[in-house]
């Protein structure tokens, strides 16, 4: 889950990295707007202005991951990897968190995530952070296949706008993640400073309970971004992440939030950028490049597009087996062996979808 994937929630106000306030919202461009085709095999770049260079394809980018052309893969994540193991976006009407959020009887729903508001009630954030709890979803796909690129040494760093904290569940280490909007996974004294244990502070959230701190009795808060807050330190590594990658994936975000969205610009224009997205979105609607390809519609359909044309299909079946395997009780062991043969059948398979 993107923490603030729409232009009207806090995210959008984060103070630049030199203290200069942002606030961007790009237009989108669907797929039924646009001539690019939004088949499972029929991606396409956008173009690079009139440049008569060959057009790149998906099957471009999967030859050179498969050859190892592209050895410094960084990768940008955001709430539409997520949907798919069942946790609501902002956006969505009715369903996602921007209408869910109404029921907390907020001035308005950004507040939720307002430091003023928090410090003046804040349990509508821990009944909300309630429902985000650690082991309530598990990672899909496309994580997986996130946790395939790094275990077969491609990926330089992924960076998450998500606090769901399903890049860490599907195994993929520390290091090589950025998250950009922080994490669910520890949380912080807001008087004192001191680190809280996350598990305490889960234990205190799941039965109610506002967490604070036991040295100063302060409320203590998760380490996600709140408006007002600065982003992580760790996200300073992309001034040496993405000039040295030689292939960006851009995956499941509308590339609205700052300073975010301004990444997917920041490799040098040589190096192939691949949008799987619903919407044709940022900079590569704007200003397109020679070497983007755009692959539009569900994520995990383009996803598994680009695991077939890599030749990675029984290498991503057998990796969920193992970690399925880690957590599915056995009495659920038949139910489980069903969804991994109908692996076999990419399209129809469940595990596609969620885990």
């Amino acid at each position: 889950m993107a923490l603030f994937p729409c232009s009207a929630l806090p995210a959008l106000r984060f103070w630049g990295l030199r203290g200069a306030r942002v606030r961007t919202r790009w237009p989108r461009i669907t797929g039924g707007g646009w001539p690019i085709s939004c088949s499972a095999g029929g991606s396409s770049d956008t173009g690079g202005g009139g440049h008569s260079e060959k057009k790149f394809l998906l099957q471009d980018i999967a030859e050179l991951i498969k050859t190892r052309a592209c050895q410094r893969v960084v990768v940008m994540v955001g709430a539409g990897i997520s949907t798919p193991s069942g946790i609501p976006d902002f956006r969505s009407p009715g369903v996602g968190y921007y209408s869910i959020l109404q029921q907390y009887k907020l001035p308005y729903p950004e507040a939720i995530f307002e430091l003023s508001f928090f410090f003046h009630d804040p349990k509508p954030f821990f009944t909300f952070a309630k429902k985000l709890y650690p082991g309530n979803y598990r990672p899909n796909a496309t994580h997986y296949f996130l946790r395939l690129l790094h275990e077969k040494g491609l990926l330089l760093r992924l960076y998450t706008q998500n606090i769901d904290g399903l890049e860490r569940a599907s195994g993929i280490p520390a290091s090589k993640l950025v998250e950009a909007h922080g994490s669910l996974a520890s949380a912080t004294c807001t008087i004192c400073r001191r680190p809280y244990p996350g598990e305490d502070f889960w234990a205190d959230v799941m039965v109610d309970r506002v967490p604070r701190c036991p040295v100063c009795s302060g409320v203590t808060k998760p380490d996600i971004v709140f408006f007002g807050e600065p982003l992580p330190e760790r996200f300073l590594l992309h001034l040496a992440d993405f000039p040295m990658a030689d292939l960006l994936l851009i995956l499941g975000t509308s590339l609205e939030v700052e300073p975010f969205a301004s990444l997917s610009d920041a490799v040098r224009s040589s190096v192939p950028r691949l949008l799987i997205n619903r919407d044709l979105v940022g900079s590569l609607a704007r200003n397109p490049r020679g070497r983007d390809v755009v692959q539009l519609g569900d994520v995990v359909h383009g996803v598994k597009r680009l695991v077939e044309l890599l030749g990675w299909t029984d290498d991503i079946q057998d990796l969920i087996q193992r970690e399925t395997g880690k957590v599915w009780p056995a009495a659920q062991s038949q139910e489980r062996s069903l969804l991994l043969q109908g692996l076999v059948d990419l399209e129809q398979s469940p595990v596609w979808l969620t885990l």
